[in-house]
């Protein structure tokens, strides 16, 4: 994803203007000879990243941040689906950690987070030590919720991949499909509300349509989808039925799609006890905040972790920060942009909080792009205001069907050049 004209760069500066004046603030200098206060950040993704990135160029040295993930490449969920229809390759939706330590100064540990003490502010690390924080940043993304589709498990992951956790298992998914029987039956199994992304499945399933309809134009896609509605459904619906007619069909709860178990060994989907022998299963679960948050004790019984919206503070612990999927904060779906908005509050916030910088009221913003066929793109986004009990939607816009061509084309230009731009304000 190299390529850049004029409508890619024009979204770029749209989107950093539009989230620079989030991000403002004036940095106090460190006092000389005083410690620097420290931020631990969990998790690198498009929230944990973009803060620690924020909280070290904007405070000038004054904060010292550290950044903990596992992996040494960030493979993002979002615009993996199209690495799955063939418009990107898989390096493309990759990467590495490097500039945010050269050009900030941000300390990057790849390790594991396994314990939080949040008495004695420190974050355990599976490799045996611990990192002191006088603000705890957890962006840990999203985990699957045991047992919520029977006959299912992580041990069972190569056989039926999620593919929700980009990386191998998207390479994996996409091996599956390429290798798929002619005239054979792609099964998505779509995951219940929340989850991550919301257009993300029915883009998967656009993605893997438009691959199959290439090198197996006969095969076939079930989606057993517990929902009664899904976030774009007129446009996805209208959109396959121009691009894929006669390939896609859904099973909602009114036929059994909310009653559905899953037999890997035998390669068998059971939708309202009948059995479908299917030779691609992409089982996406339930889902719930990423375990280090359920760890620290900041999230409820719904497995999310409740936030204060001016601040993205947990509301069980003024000292921790929640952003992104993991976060329970109102009326914002769980996206990379939505994570990256975030994110930039919680940086504004947690530099007032440990320089005396001046803070600004929190405004937040998101668009989610899908694609669902060559250069047919479409989106929805919306405003929001930070309230005391939510953050909440102000304003929004979603495309509409029988647009035209060029419009579909420019909606398609612009998620490219969004892309690029939301990975420089992540990692360069």
């Amino acid at each position: 994803m190299k390529q850049r004209n004029d409508k890619d760069g024009l979204s770029r500066r749209r989107f950093l203007a539009a989230t620079a004046a989030t991000s403002t603030a004036l940095a106090a200098p460190a006092v000389l000879g005083q410690a620097r206060p420290r931020v631990v950040v969990v998790g690198g993704g498009a929230g944990g990243a973009t803060a620690a990135r924020y909280i070290a160029r904007d405070s000038k040295g004054a904060v010292d941040v550290t950044l903990v993930d596992p992996s040494r490449a960030y493979y993002s969920c979002f615009f993996s689906n199209l690495y799955l229809g063939g418009f990107l390759d898989f390096a493309s939706i990759g990467h590495t950690y490097g500039a945010l330590a050269a050009n900030h100064g941000i300390n990057v540990v790849h390790d594991w987070a396994v314990s939080v003490d949040r008495d004695k502010r420190a974050v355990g690390l599976a490799g045996g030590g611990s990192l002191g924080y006088d603000r705890l940043v957890l962006s840990p993304g999203i985990d699957f919720r045991p047992g919520s589709v029977p006959g299912w498990s992580l041990a069972q992951q190569n056989r039926m991949p999620h593919a929700y956790k980009a990386g191998s298992q998207t390479q994996l998914l996409k091996a599956q499909v390429a290798a798929m029987r002619q005239g054979g039956v792609y099964c998505m199994v779509a995951p219940p509300n929340p989850f991550r992304c919301p257009p993300g499945p029915y883009e998967r399933i656009s993605m893997v349509a438009h691959a199959l309809k290439q090198s197996n134009p006969t095969a076939k896609i079930l989606i057993v989808d517990p929902k009664a509605k899904f976030s774009k459904q007129g446009l996805f619906e209208d959109g396959w039925q121009r691009h894929y007619p006669g390939m896609i069909e859904r099973v909602g709860p009114d036929f059994g799609g909310d009653k559905v178990e899953v037999r890997p060994a035998s390669m068998e989907v059971v939708v309202d006890g009948e059995a479908t022998k299917v030779d691609v299963c992409n089982v996406i679960p339930a889902q719930q905040a990423g375990r280090i948050a359920g760890i620290a004790g900041v999230t409820d019984k719904s497995g999310w972790a409740p936030v204060v919206p001016h601040t993205m503070q947990s509301r069980a612990d003024g000292n921790i920060h929640v952003l992104g999927d993991a976060s329970l904060q109102g009326d914002m779906p769980k996206s990379g942009f939505s994570a990256n908005s975030q994110a930039k509050v919680c940086a504004m916030a947690v530099r007032g909080a440990l320089t005396g910088s001046k803070t600004f009221p929190a405004r937040f913003s998101n668009t989610c792009w899908s694609l669902i066929g060559t250069d047919d793109g479409v989106k929805v986004g919306a405003s929001y205001k930070a309230t005391d009990a939510k953050i909440a939607k102000t304003s929004g816009f979603i495309s509409k069907t029988g647009e035209d061509a060029e419009l579909r084309k420019a909606t398609y230009k612009e998620s490219i050049g969004w892309y690029a731009a939301i990975s420089d304000d992540m990692f360069s």
